[in-house]
C-alpha cells in the first residue's frame, strides 16, 4: 500500500474513533446529567476533541447521543444488501438482523449492548431522543424497502411486497426492542428477536389453516 493509502486509512480510523468518542461522551453525560443539562462543549471536552470536530460529525446533541443507533441502521441495511438474492424478502430481513447483530454486538463488542439497552430505557423520559430515534428508524426502513425492491426487480410504488416485508420485519424488531427495553436483561435481545419472528411464522401457519369466511 502506498504512503497515500496509509495516510487515508489513518484519517478514516481517526474519524471513526472521533465519532465513537463523541457518541460515548454524549451518552455518558446524558446519563449523568439528563438531556437538558448537556451542551456541545461539554461533549467535545469529555471526548477530548474540539467543538469544530463535533460539528463535522453531528448537527445536534440528539444526533450525537444516537450516533451508534444511526450507524446500526446503516450497518443493518448493508447486511440486507449482502443477503443472497434467492432468499425470500422476509427471510432475508430476518437473516440480515442476525448478520448485523453478530457484527455489531458479537465478541468483543458485546458490552455495547448494555449501553444500547440503557439508551432505549431513557426514551420515555427524553422525548427529543425518541423523536430522533423515530426519524432514524423511518429513514432506515425506507432504504430497506428500496433494497428489497431492487432484490425483487420491482417498483416499490407499484408492488407492495417490498414495503410489506419491511413493515413485517421492522415491526417484529421494534416489538422485540420494546420488550427488551422494558425488561431487566441487557443481553436478552437476540432471544427476543428470534421469539417474535418464530411467533409470526406460527401465526402465519394458523392463518393459512383457517377456513375462508363464508
Amino acid at each position: 500500500m502506498s504512503d497515500t493509502g496509509v495516510d487515508l486509512d489513518g484519517r478514516r480510523l481517526r474519524t471513526v474513533r472521533s465519532r465513537e468518542a463523541l457518541t460515548r461522551a454524549a451518552f455518558d453525560l446524558l446519563t449523568e446529567r439528563g438531556f437538558d443539562a448537556v451542551g456541545v462543549e461539554d461533549i467535545a471536552v469529555r471526548a477530548g476533541v474540539t467543538r469544530r470536530t463535533f460539528s463535522r460529525h453531528f448537527t445536534s446533541i440528539v444526533d450525537a447521543v444516537l450516533g451508534d443507533v444511526d450507524q446500526d441502521v446503516h450497518a443493518f441495511n448493508d447486511a440486507l444488501c449482502r443477503r443472497p438474492v434467492t432468499e425470500p424478502p422476509l427471510l432475508a430481513y430476518r437473516n440480515a438482523i442476525h448478520d448485523w447483530f453478530e457484527a455489531a454486538h458479537g465478541g468483543e463488542r458485546a458490552e455495547l449492548l448494555a449501553r444500547r439497552w440503557a439508551l432505549f430505557q431513557r426514551f420515555d423520559d427524553e422525548p427529543q431522543l425518541f423523536a430522533g430515534y423515530q426519524r432514524i428508524r423511518v429513514e432506515g426502513q425506507r432504504e430497506s424497502v428500496r433494497i428489497i425492491a431492487a432484490r425483487l426487480g420491482v417498483d416499490p410504488e407499484r408492488d407492495a411486497r417490498p414495503a410489506a416485508a419491511v413493515a413485517a420485519g421492522a415491526g417484529l424488531l421494534i416489538a422485540a426492542l420494546q420488550a427488551w427495553a422494558a425488561g431487566d436483561d441487557p443481553n436478552g435481545l437476540p432471544e427476543l428477536i428470534e421469539e417474535y419472528f418464530d411467533t409470526l411464522v406460527a401465526l402465519t401457519k394458523e392463518f393459512r389453516n383457517e377456513e375462508s369466511p363464508s
